[in-house]
């Protein structure tokens, strides 16, 4: 491991509140891999043998089942991957792929655990980020159990332009087909769908998102904080599709 890459993960809300001499020992048994594009590196349903650490690249969060899959998340540097199950002994329930050449910190599982019964403030810390990967699931549960197509992709281009700093214009953070599946919808119906909200002031111009009428793009999402935030910690912790930025 870099010596310069340790203040970036100290810096992390999981690690930040923990004692000097526990991340030290925490590190002093992790490593650091680079991994190419394209690689499948945990696997549904394995064990959890380590907490991984994106630093450089980024990771799709995926799930299968009957030879379906569907995006969950996308983590981008500097964020973790996968706690719950790593906390818990208990196997994946979700796939990791990287996008791009990526680099991981790998923390073993067993190590994160007794550092968890050692140190109080870690442990207060693996409770939040918990809570927060909780509050997202829900968040996104209701978004996609509560509106239809239209209104998910419309809310999900109205936070991101948020997320920009209110942004009239601002390139998709990750691929078309990684947001449709992670809205439940197909590539097909994520760009048909597209094309209708035109109607509904959002242009795209490949990548590009183009507001045109901010008042019809909210009058259709119906912007909801129980549903769409904000949530500092929630939206920091790799549970959610990386922002965008203008």
């Amino acid at each position: 491991m870099r010596p310069e890459e340790l203040p970036e993960i100290r810096h992390l809300h999981l690690f930040r509140d923990m004692t000097q001499a526990s991340f030290e020992s925490l590190m002093a048994s992790s490593y650091a891999q680079n991994f190419p594009q394209g690689l499948e590196i945990i696997r549904q349903g394995d064990p959890a043998d380590f907490l991984h650490i994106v630093l450089e690249g980024s990771v799709e969060l995926f799930a299968q089942w009957s030879g379906r899959d569907c995006t969950m998340a996308v983590v981008q540097p500097v964020s973790t991957f996968i706690l719950a199950a790593s906390i818990r002994d208990a196997p994946y329930l979700m796939s990791a792929r990287t996008l791009e050449r990526t680099r991981i910190i790998l923390v073993p599982a067993a190590d994160l655990r007794a550092m968890f019964r050692r140190d109080t403030e870690f442990a207060v810390s693996v409770i939040a980020e918990l809570a927060a990967c909780y509050r997202s699931v829900v968040r996104s549960a209701k978004s996609l159990k509560l509106r239809n197509s239209r209104e998910r992709v419309a809310s999900y281009l109205l936070r991101q332009s948020m997320l920009a700093g209110g942004a009239t214009s601002y390139t998709l953070p990750v691929e078309k087909r990684l947001i449709a599946s992670y809205l439940g919808m197909t590539p097909e119906n994520l760009s048909r769908t597209l094309r209708l909200l035109e109607a509904d002031g959002v242009k795209m111009d490949g990548a590009r998102v183009i507001i045109t009428d901010r008042e019809k793009l909210t009058a259709l999402a119906q912007p909801d904080k129980l549903i769409d935030g904000p949530d500092a910690l929630a939206d920091a912790n790799g549970s959610d599709l990386p922002g965008a930025s203008s």
